[in-house]
Parts: C-alpha cells; sequence; structure tokens
C-alpha cells in the first residue's frame, strides 16, 4: 500500500512539474532589443525594422531615435501594432533648449505622436549634464524635480508612465534619481538601469541595485569591463555575469534589454551577437 502511495505521488509530481513552464530570464519574450533605430548601419524603414524584430524572434521593442525617425513615429507606431509587435519605451532626451513651457520640436512631436496612437507605455528619460552645469546640488535637485513632475504630467494625459534613464551625468546617478522620485511621490516611476552607463557605478553596484531595485522597470545589458570600452557584445566582458547574478539574487524578475547599439553595423547583427553571447552565459556557476 505505502508503494503503491509512493508510486501515484511520483507520479503526480511529474504531471504538476510537467504542466509548468520553467521561466528563465532571458526567455524572448523578456528581452527587448533597444538601440535600433538611430544606429542602423541600414537605416531600415519602419516597416523594415518592425519586420527584422519579427524575424528575430522578438515580440517587443524600445523606440528611439533623431528627429528623423520621430517624424515618422507614428507610422512605426501603427505598423508595430498592426503586426502584433509591442512598443515597450519609447526615448525623450532633455537638454537645455527644453524647458517648463515648452520642450524642444521632436520632444513635443513625441507626446504628439503617443497622444494620436494612443500608444500607453513608458517613457525613458534622459537629460544632458549640461542642464545641470553650474547648479549646485540642491539646484540640480530642484531643476529635476520640476522637469520630471512637468514631463509625468504631460505623460499622464496619454496614459504613459515616466521612467528616468542612467545616461550619465549627474541625472545619471542612481542616488540622485532616487531622490528625485523620493520627491515626487504623487508619480509612478520607475528607473532605466543601463550596464553601459555604469562603468563609473561598479565598486557600488551591489549597493545600488539594493536600493533601486523595488523601482527597477528594465535593465538594458551589455558586456563588461571595469576598464571598458563602453560597449562590448555581451559574453565578451569579464563583470557582466557577476552582474546579472546578483540582480536575479536580489529579487529582479523584470525585462532585460539587448542593445544594437554599435556605429556603422547593421543591427540585425549586432543583436544576434548579443544574444549569443547572452544564451551563452551559465548563471549556474
Amino acid at each position: 500500500m505505502i508503494s503503491r502511495y509512493l508510486f501515484l505521488s511520483a507520479i503526480l509530481l511529474v504531471m504538476i512539474f510537467s504542466c509548468h513552464k520553467v521561466e528563465t530570464p532571458f526567455r524572448t519574450e523578456n528581452l527587448i532589443p533597444w538601440s535600433i533605430v538611430a544606429f542602423d548601419k541600414l537605416e531600415r524603414t519602419p516597416s523594415e525594422r518592425v519586420a527584422m524584430i519579427k524575424n528575430l524572434g522578438f515580440s517587443q521593442y524600445a523606440f528611439g531615435g533623431r528627429k528623423k525617425h520621430v517624424e515618422t513615429m507614428v507610422d512605426e507606431l501603427n505598423i508595430a501594432k498592426s503586426e502584433g509587435i509591442k512598443i515597450s519605451a519609447v526615448w525623450l532626451y532633455i537638454n537645455n533648449k527644453d524647458t517648463l513651457t515648452a520642450l524642444k520640436r521632436a520632444n513635443e512631436m513625441v507626446f504628439e505622436s503617443l497622444k494620436v496612437t494612443e500608444l500607453s507605455t513608458q517613457i525613458w528619460v534622459g537629460i544632458d549634464a549640461e542642464f545641470f552645469e553650474g547648479l549646485s546640488e540642491s539646484q540640480s535637485l530642484k531643476k529635476a524635480q520640476d522637469m520630471i513632475s512637468y514631463l509625468s504630467e504631460k505623460a499622464q494625459k496619454v496614459n504613459c508612465k515616466i521612467a528616468l534613464y542612467n545616461h550619465g551625468g549627474w541625472f545619471g546617478d542612481p542616488k540622485n534619481q532616487l531622490e528625485i522620485m523620493k520627491r515626487l511621490p504623487q508619480y509612478d516611476i520607475g528607473i532605466i538601469y543601463n550596464f553601459h552607463h555604469s562603468h563609473e557605478q561598479l565598486d557600488t553596484y551591489r549597493s545600488i541595485i539594493k536600493q533601486i531595485i523595488p523601482f527597477l522597470w528594465c535593465v538594458n545589458l551589455n558586456g563588461m569591463k571595469k576598464e571598458g570600452p563602453k560597449i562590448i557584445t555581451i559574453g565578451q566582458g569579464n563583470l557582466e555575469k557577476r552582474m546579472i547574478k546578483i540582480l536575479l539574487e536580489k529579487g529582479y524578475k523584470g525585462p532585460f534589454g539587448i542593445l544594437g547599439h554599435v556605429n556603422g553595423e547593421d543591427v540585425e547583427f549586432t543583436l544576434q551577437k548579443n544574444l549569443t553571447g547572452l544564451q551563452s552565459l551559465s548563471l549556474t556557476n
């Protein structure tokens, strides 16, 4: 009787586990191609870019480009939607041409495109270092707070949310981003953390992740060496594996960005290299 009970229990366990898909952090649906518009040597059209994403097996990507790309943003968002491809985020870069009364034309066009297409998504915001030039710490914090508040109000009107992107400089420091968010509790604001903009933070990386992980919406991956260069294919650095393992140990379950960020290279080739490198990483040892 006991043997029969154990046998039936074993069969039940097999059935339970076979019915549950084992999810890995690098499954395709959890990957977001990024930096694939402005850095594409082939300068693909919106329809060609969406086709490339589908051919590579992705279900989503983040949109960000120069003014000429923003001019066709409505077409691109509509094509992506018609092909069942999700636009997970759009890029917004703030500099001294942007004020609290009017953003530069390219940035206003981003919001106009989101309104026209009714796309509800994340808006990844980077702010140029010169935006804070000559300011004290408190002045920088106030200026950043005011701008992020202004952008958050604009984002709410088009059913989107703002995420702070570590693009270097004062604004790219996660401790400053956390302070900005602390001052704006009325908004749902996230953080986008980029390995390729984190070389100056490697010594405090574990502490940074511990602090930002409750607000972390996406992590954009890159091969990493302390001495650089800035952009390396995933799997060809000596630090990215450890950095990813720390993220997972701290409980990160969000998406990962895969870069197409190489000047003068076909982004499809770049994405394929990074995918191959990512799959080569063994996180169990």
